[in-house]
């Protein structure tokens, strides 16, 4: 087993029993599971990252992958392939990556399940208020067109946001139906269909 040099973000072991980084043509490629384990901790355990990305403040790693090879024998056995590691599609508002709640999606899902809510400001999920027309406006970027939808104007923003979330679940279900994983496709189709948007 290789020694490593101390902790990785001050909690992760890496106890890899090959070389997680190899030179191939001159360049430095690591292995696509330790980037995977090594990005994730960063996201929970690196201050210049969550100030950047404020929504992983009090994000933590489970005990059990703060282990390298633990982490990495789950993620031999998902398809990961091309795609994110997501820890709270499956139980909405998770803020532990674990076994349990984390899964691997292709960007199109990643990029429509982010509200962006730092940059939306005070109007709900959907909604931005029109200056010129008086109205606040609703809105919703398809991800099968990767283009935003107006979905029209409106005199409350809580009109606003219930037609955005009609579409949204609208759309989140056309996701789930090309889906390979049922985990995934099964939390799309309910995920705007409650009271928590």
């Amino acid at each position: 087993m290789r020694k490593n040099n101390g902790l990785i973000q001050g909690v992760g072991i890496n106890d890899a029993n090959y070389p997680v980084t190899e030179y191939e043509n001159g360049k430095r490629v690591m292995c696509p599971y330790y980037q995977t384990w090594k990005n994730m901790l960063a996201r929970a355990y690196n201050d210049k990252y969550r100030q950047r990305r404020p929504t992983y403040e009090g994000v933590t790693v489970c005990e059990e992958w703060r282990s390298f090879m633990r982490f990495h024998a789950w993620m031999e056995t998902q398809d990961w392939e091309g795609k994110q590691l997501d820890k709270d599609l499956l139980v909405q508002g998770n803020k532990v990556y674990s076994p349990n709640a984390c899964v691997f999606v292709d960007g199109t899902v990643n990029s429509f399940l982010t509200d962006c809510a730092a940059a939306r400001g005070e109007w709900p999920l959907g909604v931005c208020w029109k200056e010129q027309r008086q109205k606040f406006q609703s809105q919703c970027k398809n991800p099968f067109i990767k283009k935003q939808e107006h979905l029209g104007y409106f005199h409350c923003p809580q009109q606003a946001h219930l037609a955005w979330k009609k579409r949204k679940h609208e759309l989140a279900c056309q996701l789930a139906d090309v889906q390979k994983d049922e985990r995934v496709a099964e939390a799309l189709r309910i995920r705007y269909s409650g009271t928590n948007y």
